[in-house]
């Protein structure tokens, strides 16, 4: 049986903490695509399903909906300070309370194209950027001092695995896609 909290494994930091330019294109790719791939995971769902967690003390499908555009609204703002400002320091947030906050009960239409319009946004910078950019660095509290390259492979990691949370759990309870 695989593990509930890591439906496609965990996260493996790229070595040296850079990409080879294929291994970077395909994350830029992955960060593109993730919105629609997420949305579809999420196609047909009714309240009680999104209400469902995806795994025992997990959070619920609803959850996962808007703790990922909450994520990756960060990771594009990482992005930003590291392109911007030599080796900043990023604040940490709390992942489990910003997941109790009153908009997290609401629809998830709002944050599925909350998260499609971030990815846009976030790819088109990523497409913009040179190979030098990747290398730059950032601060944070508990992983300490990651590439932007470390940065996008874990966000394009991110991305599966919050749709695999939702895709495995449909499959597991016989929800039709």
């Amino acid at each position: 049986m695989t593990d509930e909290r890591y439906p496609i494994g965990k996260f493996t930091l790229p070595a040296n903490n850079a990409l080879s330019a294929a291994d970077r294109a395909a994350c830029i790719e992955q960060i593109a695509v993730a919105p629609a791939n997420f949305r579809r995971a999420f196609a047909g769902l009714n309240d009680a399903q999104l209400d469902t967690p995806y795994r025992a003390g997990g959070w619920t499908v609803r959850q996962v909906a808007h703790r990922v555009p909450d994520s990756h609204m960060n990771a594009y703002i990482r992005f930003k300070l590291g392109l911007t400002e030599d080796a900043p320091a990023i604040k940490t947030y709390e992942e489990k309370d910003w997941a109790k906050t009153p908009e997290t009960r609401a629809p998830i239409g709002m944050s599925l194209d909350l998260l499609t319009a971030l990815h846009v946004r976030w790819v088109a910078l990523l497409r913009g950027m040179r190979p030098a950019d990747f290398a730059r660095t950032i601060k944070h509290p508990e992983w300490g001092t990651p590439s932007l390259d470390t940065i996008l492979a874990l966000y394009a990691w991110h991305g599966r695995h919050h749709t695999a949370h939702v895709t495995a759990l449909r499959d597991r309870m016989g929800w039709a896609d």
